[in-house]
């Protein structure tokens, strides 16, 4: 394990140097440009598109667009590897900015960052809201406001859920009897902005069910019309566990804490006993009963005692576990979200394509297949650069769909169907 995590260390650092690099470079061509050159345009055009050759290459496996919304995250958050002071980290989000101009799959960079963002914003990561809000000022004046809307909605929507809290707090102490005993605090977040996690019906133990029920009341008497579905997979709880050394803190996920809190009822309990209580799926009970049993934590006592988990294992509460610390971190394993951002991509553009393919049809009544697949593109330029195979499989889907009617006479030729 701890081999894995500094050779990720390292990739990442090397991920930080690589972006770092491709700035100066860019920094020295455009000095030789303005200067040597006198800001002419045939060299501006001829350093814009040697980057656009190079900055669309993949590197070790990630795209640019990637490595740019990584480089930025390191830079916003709490203990990033880089050590900048205000105006350095202006003056490099400015020139990440200009790089990305030069990137065609802006909307893939788009997704990581929002991403990374949401992770600095719910787990209180970010280092400065003034940065945040300074780059997304500089993306939207770059890629304009759609590009922006969701990521700027994210901040605002922190800001609101900050003032929920504190009269969701006004109205426990208004209303004692509802006090569930428990200290809660919960945000609450506008579906359309945030990427989407997954939720999962998690059996929680009777002391957080009162928590929710107590929280839906309060969050009746604001609004009636808002369904609240809650993501337990971003919940943290702060636990109290009372081995026989010592009593310590443990900071663990809602997930993590619901398992945890069965041992308090039963001594020892298996695999299938975990799952079926929870309502879990297989890789979920893996990852949750790996990092409480196998990690560098061992807060449960497994049999047998290996580096695995089987469905036959049995699990029980270690009760002389101890560590210097008295309060301990116990982190679940990261589920690795690349494939999934690759995936809403893909999704959000078939949508797009769709969209452009309709507009361009419905005011153009009749069109040739090239001219389409052209006006598609250059339409769409501004995000990604479709992929001809893509822009036909949409028009086939949207002809299935009725939407767009081969001509009888030339089977080139689209007509639009209103």
């Amino acid at each position: 394990m701890v081999l894995t995590a500094e050779k990720k260390d390292v990739v990442g650092l090397q991920e930080q140097v690589f972006v770092r690099k491709v700035i100066e470079l860019h920094d020295k061509y455009l000095a030789y440009v303005n200067d040597c050159f006198q800001n002419h345009t045939l060299f501006h055009k001829a350093l814009k598109e040697a980057f656009e050759v190079f900055c669309n290459k993949g590197v070790a496996g990630s795209s640019s667009a990637e490595l740019l919304a990584t480089f930025c995250d390191n830079i916003l958050k709490k203990g990033g590897s880089e050590k900048l002071s205000d105006e350095a980290i202006e003056e490099t989000l400015e020139k990440v900015v200009k790089l990305l101009a030069y990137i065609s799959d802006k909307d893939l960079f788009a997704e990581f960052y929002r991403k990374k963002l949401a992770r600095r914003l719910l787990f209180d990561k970010s280092a400065n809201d003034d940065h945040e809000r300074s780059i997304l000022t500089k993306l939207k004046q770059q890629c304009g406001g759609q590009f922006t809307s969701k990521m700027e909605g994210m901040v605002t929507d922190l800001t609101l859920a900050r003032e929920n809290q504190t009269s969701f707090e006004e109205y426990l102490s208004n209303n004692p009897q509802t006090n569930p005993g428990i200290d809660l605090t919960v945000t609450v977040l506008t579906t359309g902005f945030w990427p989407s996690y997954k939720s999962f019906d998690l059996n929680l133990p009777p002391e957080m069910v009162k928590c929710v029920e107590v929280f839906r009341e309060f969050y009746q008497t604001k609004t009636k019309h808002r369904k609240l579905t809650w993501i337990y997979s971003l919940g943290t709880c702060n636990i109290s566990g009372k081995f026989e050394p010592k009593t310590m803190e443990l900071i663990v996920t809602t997930v993590q804490a619901s398992a945890l809190l069965l041992f308090n009822s039963s001594d020892r309990l298996s695999y299938s006993d975990i799952m079926t209580e929870l309502n879990l799926t297989d890789d979920d009970v893996v990852r949750l009963l790996h990092s409480l049993s196998c990690a560098k934590y061992k807060i449960l006592n497994k049999e047998p005692n290996t580096k695995i988990i089987s469905p036959t294992d049995y699990f029980e509460f270690n009760s002389k576990f101890t560590d210097k610390m008295r309060r301990i971190k116990i982190p679940l394993p990261p589920v690795d979200e690349k494939k999934k951002v690759i995936e809403d991509v893909d999704k959000d553009r078939r949508y797009a394509i769709d969209a452009s393919i309709v507009r361009i049809m419905k005011s153009r009544k009749v069109l040739g297949h090239q001219q389409l697949v052209m006006e598609c593109v250059e339409q769409l330029g501004r995000m990604f650069k479709p992929d001809f195979k893509a822009i036909k499989k949409r028009i086939e889907d949207l002809i299935t769909r009725d939407y767009l009617e081969r001509d009888k006479d030339n089977p080139n030729l689209f007509r639009y169907l209103a």
